[in-house]
């Protein structure tokens, strides 16, 4: 049986001017031709042409393709067993590329796109990106969330060291402030409270007020958040939330009478 070039074509996802091209060169010859001329491929020439194409795809020049299924002493066992090896390699080769980019994308899912040994020396233990999935359920959608991905996606390591610096610098002297036995109403906290306000503002989104409420809310209701606050300080989630709420009340427009 024998089939015409565009038949040919078809079944192996090739055009009709590759074909020609492969006959022009020598590289797929047809084993036949028509009463009008026109090319016909048998068996053979199919299972050349997948020979051909298998290496093709390995990214051997057409060159050496032809030289490779002329040898006289490969059979055709030896070219399945060679195509085999070279693509198993390959297939170990794109496993790594993919296991790259899917680093690469956890990487960049908050922003953060660091180096493992940046990320341990800006972050120490802790994983930025520990929460980051439910961070996308819960405020994906928002506005917030849009405009903390837009910015921490440029943020180098000296950016990330920035911020560690500030937090810490904050949570020390708040801690200090607790310690002296400042209430979270008076001036003292409301002013730190609103410099936390002013951090995120700085570094991540536009954080109004009444967000800011809300986000210390949940400094006290979300365990883990509360885990956070209070490792700097035992009670300064619930002492800044209350903070918070102050210095909110505090900046509230005044109502209309």
């Amino acid at each position: 049986m024998s089939y015409s070039v565009g038949q040919v074509a078809g079944f192996a996802g090739v055009t009709v001017r590759t074909l020609h091209h492969y006959d022009d060169i020598g590289l797929l010859v047809p084993s036949a031709r028509s009463h009008a001329g026109h090319r016909r491929y048998g068996d053979a020439d199919l299972d050349r042409l997948q020979q051909i194409l298998f290496y093709r795809e390995l990214g051997f020049p057409l060159e050496e393709v032809a030289a490779l299924l002329d040898d006289p002493v490969a059979d055709p066992r030896a070219h399945l067993r060679r195509q085999h090896e070279l693509l198993t390699a390959r297939i170990e080769r794109l496993r790594k590329m993919a296991a790259a980019v899917e680093h690469a994308m956890e990487a960049r899912k908050m922003g953060i796109d660091l180096t493992p040994e940046e990320r341990f020396e800006v972050f120490g233990g802790k994983d930025p990106e520990q929460y980051a999935e439910e961070v996308e359920e819960r405020w994906g959608g928002t506005d917030e969330y849009a405009e903390s991905r837009r910015r921490t996606a440029r943020y180098t390591k000296e950016d990330w060291q920035r911020i560690q610096a500030e937090t810490a610098d904050w949570a020390e002297r708040y801690g200090a402030l607790m310690s002296a036995g400042e209430p979270p109403t008076g001036e003292a906290a409301m002013t730190l409270a609103e410099e936390h306000r002013q951090h995120i503002r700085t570094w991540f989104y536009e954080c109004s007020h009444e967000l800011h409420r809300r986000l210390g809310e949940m400094y006290v209701s979300d365990e883990r958040f509360k885990e956070l606050y209070d490792g700097m300080r035992p009670g300064l989630a619930e002492h800044l939330k209350d903070a918070i709420a102050a210095n909110a009340d505090r900046n509230r427009p005044e109502q209309a009478e």
